[in-house]
């Protein structure tokens, strides 16, 4: 491994830096994989860059050398991951990597994944090739704290998000906005970034909400529907029943009546039946672990006050993220306070307030 006596240089930080932009701009599009940069360098210059394509395959490292404008021979390699060694749908990168003749592979992390992690320094250090690792190692491994959970616990990645007025309400009939525009886009950034959304039914028939990204252009990118619904009472005249689909739609119940089920299923949904609790609850823990065994990574949580409040007291989220407008909204008529707002400062004691651009609105991420 990388030992004191590798020192990097200010041009290698920039190019693994190149290679992590690379990664965070396909993060939560590449399926089960995880999302890899690549910058391949040559004599001082950028001969070629690749990230993981879309749903996983090929891996970053194989586009970058199949897109290489010059000969790889004695080249250099940024990867912000541990190159993969095993044979699995695809053949190995390190195979690619031997055959293209490169001088030095320089990687930031070690794989969690057992039948990579540490394997490709050997492998490769095998067939005379400079191999360091370890370049910008806290900021990549912080880029990869989805993944590496992901893996470690066969579960995805769970984000929470509410959005609450000044004076902490979510709700008013009187004043229905909350956020504003700017807010709103992140909200759809969110959803672009994580592979599935998840609600119950009682927000589906309160809010019929589309849940889907509408950032222009990332339209295709949005998340698969998972609803949490009992005795599926589902309004079948909702927006999310009649788009529904097996492909883009998960129904999670527990007992209904038979015509309910057929129902759901004429309409091609794909229906899973789940256990409840004693407070007639789904087990939020065979939830994750069913859905992570369909693919999915990175879930967003969209609930309204009551499953939101019950995920945070249970310290189901791996991060939240609290949206605050800049106004009050009326208590003249209905309304509904955000409930789980103390319990969500007392379990989630890391705090930033994500510095970007939203008007006089706050958005603070919070981790346990």
């Amino acid at each position: 491994m990388s030992t004191k006596k590798d020192k990097f240089s200010k041009e290698d930080k920039f190019y693994m830096d190149l290679a992590l932009d690379l990664a965070r701009s396909k993060e939560g599009l590449t399926g089960t994989n995880p999302s890899v940069g690549c910058i391949i360098v040559k004599n001082d210059k950028i001969i070629s860059v690749g990230q993981t394509s879309f749903n996983g395959r090929p891996h970053a490292e194989v586009n970058a050398i199949k897109n290489s404008i010059e000969n790889l021979k004695d080249a250099t390699m940024y990867v912000t991951l541990e190159p993969c060694s095993h044979h699995g749908v695809t053949a190995p990168c390190t195979s690619s990597i031997i055959r293209s003749k490169l001088r030095e592979v320089i990687y930031s992390v070690n794989d969690i994944d057992k039948r990579v992690k540490g394997k490709t320094y050997k492998i490769l250090k095998s067939k005379k090739i400079i191999v360091k690792t370890g370049l910008l190692k806290e900021k990549v491994k912080q880029f990869y704290v989805p993944y590496f959970f992901n893996r470690k616990n066969k579960l995805p990645y769970i984000s929470g998000k509410i959005a609450i007025s000044k004076n902490n309400l979510i709700y008013s009939k009187k004043n229905t906005k909350i956020t504003n525009l700017k807010s709103d886009k992140f909200t759809h950034f969110l959803r672009y970034k994580n592979d599935s959304i998840l609600i119950s039914y009682k927000t589906l028939n309160k809010d019929n909400p589309k849940l889907n990204c509408r950032l222009k252009g990332l339209e295709k990118f949005s998340p698969k529907r998972i609803i949490l619904d009992n005795k599926l009472k589902t309004n079948t005249n909702s927006y999310l029943f009649k788009t529904a689909n097996k492909e883009n739609t998960i129904f999670f119940y527990n007992e209904a009546i038979k015509t309910k089920i057929l129902e759901f299923k004429k309409n091609k949904i794909t229906l899973l039946k789940s256990d409840i609790n004693y407070e007639k609850k789904f087990n939020p823990t065979l939830i994750f672990k069913k859905l992570y065994s369909l693919g999915c990574r990175n879930i967003l949580v969209e609930g309204g006050d009551e499953i939101t409040k019950y995920f945070i007291n249970n310290k189901i989220f791996n991060q939240f993220f609290l949206f605050k407008g800049s106004k009050n909204l009326s208590k003249s008529f209905e309304f509904k306070e955000f409930s789980g707002l103390k319990i969500l400062k007392k379990n989630y004691k890391k705090r930033l307030k994500i510095n970007s651009n939203f008007g006089k609105d706050t958005v603070t991420l919070y981790k346990n």
